[in-house]
């Protein structure tokens, strides 16, 4: 068995800047200098009486992609989201749909490994210091369970398993 380390450019999140009928997955990338998956476990603990030590349940999990992206306008992810900061999305709304692709596993013609999310759209802050650039931070909260499937990066097309 050979390992190898991943580079971070082979994670890539998409983000649906269409509409659910008609999806238009784009590439977070541009303006975004770092990027990470919060799991944010859900738990449970109990000591039962019996015992010294607690035991601890994973219950669930509520994850999301806090996100800082400088403005860069004309990137359609920017856009997008820029179109809901600017008219306060909520509820329905901010709903979109993200893929998290794996493209260090090995592609089926030319498709790689991926989970498709349900997902909402918070926007935290916008602006940036004097003489900077400007920044927008938001978060993306999945919801619910992941589909999984597989991804093709150069059609951007998801396919269920």
């Amino acid at each position: 068995m050979t390992m190898e380390k991943v580079k971070r450019s082979k994670f890539a999140i998409f983000l649906n800047t269409g509409t659910t009928a008609a999806p238009t997955y784009n590439l977070i990338g541009n303006g975004v200098t770092a990027q990470t998956v919060n799991y944010n476990p859900q738990t449970e603990e109990e000591t039962y009486v019996h015992q010294d030590s607690g035991v601890t349940d994973v219950t669930s999990y509520k994850p999301n992609i806090p996100t800082p992206q400088t403005a860069i306008k004309g990137d359609p992810v920017f856009d997008f989201v820029d179109g809901l900061r600017k008219k306060r999305a909520v509820l329905d709304e901010a709903k979109s749909k993200v893929c998290l692709v794996y493209l260090y596993d090995t592609p089926v013609d030319d498709e790689y490994p991926a989970e498709e999310n349900e997902c909402t759209i918070q926007i935290d802050d916008f602006g940036g210091e004097g003489g900077g650039k400007v920044v927008i931070n938001y978060t993306i909260n999945l919801t619910g369970d992941p589909v999984e499937g597989m991804f093709d990066p150069t059609t951007k097309t998801f396919t269920a398993d």
